[in-house]
């Protein structure tokens, strides 16, 4: 499995989760296995998101996604994320 992380900034949490939430379909049907988020404990708008994938390739296509770009747009991202990939051992 491929581990996909993307930490960014977002102007507003609140509003950046509720574009988030509304992305799940795209996310499922585009090869995300799970996911998760988390904030910065110093930070709520420092976001890290996890997505969990069956193969590398699967992960990067996600990423290549021009609606995952106009998502990340809608919903307030500041600047460009930090993105990296690992594989379970």
């Amino acid at each position: 499995m491929t581990m996909l992380f993307v930490r960014h900034e977002v102007s507003d949490y609140a509003a950046w989760r509720k574009v988030y939430d509304a992305f799940r379909s795209v996310q499922k049907a585009n090869g995300v296995v799970s996911e998760a988020v988390f904030q910065a404990i110093d930070n709520p708008n420092d976001v890290t998101v996890t997505h969990e994938f069956a193969t590398p390739e699967a992960a990067e296509a996600f990423g290549k996604l021009e609606e995952l770009r106009a998502a990340m747009r809608t919903g307030g991202v500041l600047g460009a994320p930090k993105v990296w990939m690992t594989n379970k051992v």
